[in-house]
């Protein structure tokens, strides 16, 4: 079987065309670099994303604090981090690397923040 994918891996946005038999690739054309083969495993196997977010911020300068993950969850727990996120709320001061929520859903991985913001 053919499938196509755009490698998110590196800048170079690669157009690849894989082929694969009993969920083993077998071929990777179109990468400029030997991340396209192991993201097209990855995507095959186990799709993983890193999101990025913002929390609701109290008594701070701005109103929301920029979040990220620390590591990729599963593609398929996006939406269920989206929701924990969202009801969260962080009192200001904030700081870039702050844990906003430790470990989110059990899926090791952390949702920090990226912007120091002051309190008012």
């Amino acid at each position: 079987m053919t499938k196509e994918y755009t490698c998110i891996i590196c800048p170079n946005g690669c157009e690849l065309t894989a082929e694969f038999e009993d969920g083993k690739v077998l071929t990777v054309h179109g990468a400029l670099c030997k991340r396209g083969r192991e993201y097209v495993e990855q995507e095959l196997t186990n799709p993983q994303r890193n999101i990025a977010s913002s929390i609701l911020l109290e008594g701070g300068v701005l109103p929301l604090a920029s979040v990220r993950l620390s590591k990729p969850i599963p593609k398929d727990k996006i939406f269920d981090v989206m929701a924990a996120i969202k009801k969260v709320r962080l009192q200001a001061p904030v700081h870039i690397g702050q844990v906003a929520i430790p470990n989110v859903l059990g899926l090791g991985s952390d949702v920090i923040v990226t912007k120091n913001i002051a309190a008012k």
